[in-house]
Formats: structure tokens, C-alpha cells, sequence
């Protein structure tokens, strides 16, 4: 899994960064205090760190809930949640590299995509001292193991067992009900419009929508280059028309579907979903960010899938901490953003 990469060494007051050879991984691991990030980097927390810089909304989001807010000295543009997030300075790796000295952190969190793309501003915070570590979870499994690095990093180890026993407590109540669900709906979940794209089985929107009950029309779809995405196309979509019993679709900066839009594409009149206007599009926060707001987009699922079941009884029990504010306001929106 780990191939070769350049050694590098450094050592700074609250870390001691090992050599790691190889190319990036996907994998995140830790091993007691010993981390190893998506981009295969070995990093030993020997204290917590006191200023973080946040270059991705769900560590951002992931941190408050962690109770780190004060340690919190940057987010990036796109912060949304929770609310007190839009109060911390604004970052982005866009910036040169003096803007983030100016705003001495000890620790800059990343995810892959700015390894990739913004290897010069990586490889410069790291000559002048600053940690840099790269997280994005690829499944649930990740996502944990995701929370509990994010815990050592903060020094909020407590915190992050209890988001994930929370996480886990709440699942396992959900599906009980789901579980004995009769006639379940079959729903294709989209995940990119224009290229027929949808998700591959392991990804998270797709453990959402089985968890709140749905069947997984595209079970049979392959992953691309080793991504959560995956090619459909609309051959395969309409073969199975009849099958989807729900057209979902994810709202985001990839995907801005409308109901109107789905309604319209040539040959979606052959989708019963169409047919019978089971058109439904929920905002990706809810479903693709690693954060405990998954569990809102479980039961926002739950409630367009079986109204009959999540509006009440043990259903509306177990979603209805889940429907007031702390949420967010991307919960609150309609199917058609």
C-alpha cells in the first residue's frame, strides 16, 4: 500500500514527524498517538496543539464539536457551521504563505486535494516549522478513525469517543425501525449530474441512504481511480428506470440539480422516480461531509423516503434532537435548493 517518497524530518515543540516512504495513501491510521495521514505523513502528537488552522469545513465543523472552538485561529471561506465559525479569521490556500505565518499556527489542516494542487504552500509551511496533516475519511470506518485523530491532534480524546458512540448509539436505534421496514423503496442517489455520475457502494451518502431504509439501485457501480464516485451513465439508469422507486440527488459545488432539471433530461421519462415526480434533492452537507450532521441526513432521508415511519413512533423519537438547530441551516432547506 505504501510505495517509495522522499524522508523528511522535523521536529517542532508539540510534534516529532517520522519518515514515512511512499506515495500518498488513502488509508488514515492511529496507532496510540501516532498518526499517519491521507498523504502517508507520520506524525507523533506529543502534546496537543494550541493554534489550528482549518483548510476544510468538515474539520472546521469537527473541531467545534469537539469543543476545540479556541484553539481554532482560522477556518476557510466556506465555513457555514456552526455559526460561531463565521467569527474566526478567514484562510485559504490561495494565500501566500506570510498570511498564515502572521497567524502563528502550530498546525494547518489540509485534505488531499491541496496536497495535490497546493504542494508549494504545503511543502513552504512545513520549512517554516508548521504542521501540516491531511484528512478526508473515504468511508464510516474512516470517518471514525478520522474523529479520533482529530481528538489527538486537540487533546479532546474524550470528546471524539463520545461523537462516535453517539454516532454509533443513534444508527443502531434508527436502523432497529428501518430494519423491519416492509417494501423498502429503490432509489438511485446521484452524485453528478451532467456525467451520469453516482456513488460507489462504500461511500458515505450511500451508507445514509441504506441506514434510513433506501435500497441502493446502483449497487453494481465501480469506484473511479479509487474515489467515492463512480461512472453510471444513462444507458444503465434508464435499463433499470422501472426499478428506481426515488430519484435523489446531491446539492453542492459539483452538482446543482433542480427537480425541473432531472425532470427534463432526454429519456427520464422512462424513470418510474419521474414518472410518479419521487424527485428529491438534499444538500451535500448532509451526506458527503464527515461530520455528525450525517445523522440529519439520515432521518431527512428517513422522511422522503417513509413519512409514514419518521414522522412518528421510535423514528421521530431518535430524529427529532436531530431537526432542531444545531444542525444547521442546511437541514432546514427544501428538496430544491
Amino acid at each position: 500500500m505504501i510505495g517509495r517518497r522522499l524522508l523528511f524530518f522535523l521536529v517542532v515543540s508539540s510534534v516529532l514527524l517520522l519518515p514515512t516512504i511512499g506515495l500518498a495513501v488513502t488509508e488514515l491510521v492511529l496507532d496510540g498517538n501516532t498518526i499517519t495521514d491521507a498523504n502517508g505523513r507520520r506524525i507523533t502528537v506529543t502534546k496537543p496543539f494550541a493554534r489550528i488552522i482549518s483548510l476544510y469545513a468538515a474539520h472546521t465543523e469537527n473541531l467545534f464539536e469537539l469543543g476545540a472552538d479556541d484553539q481554532v485561529v482560522g477556518v476557510p471561506r466556506h465555513a457555514d457551521w456552526p455559526a460561531a465559525a463565521r467569527s474566526k479569521p478567514v484562510h485559504s490556500y490561495h494565500d501566500d504563505v506570510e498570511r498564515f505565518l502572521a497567524a502563528r499556527p502550530d498546525l494547518v489542516l489540509i485534505r488531499p486535494m491541496i496536497d495535490r494542487g497546493y504542494g508549494q504552500l504545503v511543502g513552504r509551511l512545513e520549512a517554516n516549522g508548521i504542521v501540516v496533516v491531511s484528512l478526508q475519511p473515504s468511508s464510516i470506518e474512516q470517518m471514525f478513525v478520522y474523529w479520533r485523530i482529530l481528538g489527538v491532534l486537540a487533546g479532546r480524546e474524550p470528546a471524539a469517543e463520545a461523537m462516535v458512540a453517539r454516532f454509533e448509539k443513534i444508527v443502531r436505534q434508527i436502523r432497529m425501525q428501518t430494519d423491519r421496514i416492509t417494501n423498502k423503496k429503490r432509489v438511485y442517489f446521484e452524485a453528478i449530474h451532467d456525467r451520469m455520475r453516482t456513488f460507489s457502494p462504500s461511500a458515505m451518502p450511500i451508507f445514509v441512504l441504506e441506514t434510513a431504509g433506501g435500497i441502493n439501485v446502483a449497487g453494481d457501480a465501480v469506484p473511479r481511480r479509487g474515489t467515492n464516485i463512480a461512472d453510471y451513465g444513462k444507458e444503465r439508469i434508464l435499463s433499470r428506470g422501472q426499478e428506481i422507486d426515488v430519484y435523489l440527488a446531491q446539492f453542492g459545488p459539483m452538482n446543482r440539480p433542480t427537480v425541473e432539471s432531472i425532470k427534463a433530461e432526454p429519456g427520464y421519462d422512462l424513470i418510474r422516480a419521474v414518472q410518479r415526480n419521487s424527485i428529491f434533492v438534499i444538500d451535500e452537507k448532509l451526506v458527503s461531509r464527515p461530520t455528525i450532521r450525517l445523522l440529519a441526513g439520515i432521518c431527512r432521508i428517513g422522511k422522503l423516503l417513509y413519512p409514514e415511519y419518521f414522522m412518528e413512533g421510535e423514528l421521530a423519537a431518535a430524529c427529532l434532537p436531530l431537526l432542531d438547530g444545531r444542525v444547521g441551516n442546511a437541514f432546514m432547506k427544501e428538496e430544491r435548493p
